[in-house]
């Protein structure tokens, strides 16, 4: 038996029991709300919470070496701007440590302010890191990092320099 999520809770201990079990099945919360009976907000919410408390308990870890960093972009319709800047778009960002893990989070926007901090926390320093040539990574010129610049327009890849493996991650 499953032990019972023990915040404050209005779901009964044999509703938080089931929609664990249909997160961990897999489910949709959506799908899970409608099996267990109650609101599907309530299902998302608790879904949520769990995954919150998963990560609470997951290790922490920092990238280090050569580590791979760039921005994209997902949702809204295909119609009108593409890429940074189009409407109905998610920002996501994403940090790729060479044959290791991914860090990835959602950010308001793509400006040096947004990334820098979160390059700072999830890189050691003195690694290198692989960047596009967008303009927001320019504080890493200047930081604790070592910085190798793809210029897509130039040079796609090389052996070493490229960014190839945090595109590949987006797709």
């Amino acid at each position: 038996m499953a032990t019972i999520y023990t915040r404050k809770s209005r779901l009964t201990p044999r509703q938080q029991s089931r929609l664990i079990e249909h997160f961990v099945a897999g489910s949709t919360a959506r799908a899970a709300a409608e099996i267990v009976g109650v609101q599907a907000n309530t299902a998302i919410r608790f879904f949520m919470r769990l995954r919150q408390l998963i990560a609470s308990k997951l290790p922490s870890y920092q990238l280090c070496g050569e580590v791979e960093a760039d921005e994209s972009y997902f949702g809204g319709v295909r119609k009108g701007k593409r890429g940074r800047g189009a409407a109905g778009k998610v920002a996501v960002f994403g940090l790729l440590k060479r044959r290791g893990k991914v860090y990835t989070a959602i950010i308001p926007n793509a400006k040096t302010e947004t990334l820098l901090p979160i390059i700072q926390e999830e890189v050691e320093p003195d690694s290198i890191v692989y960047t596009d040539t967008f303009r927001a990574y320019n504080a890493l010129d200047i930081s604790d990092f070592r910085h190798h610049r793809i210029n897509h327009s130039k040079l796609f890849a090389d052996r070493q320099n490229h960014i190839n493996g945090i595109e590949n991650f987006w797709n």
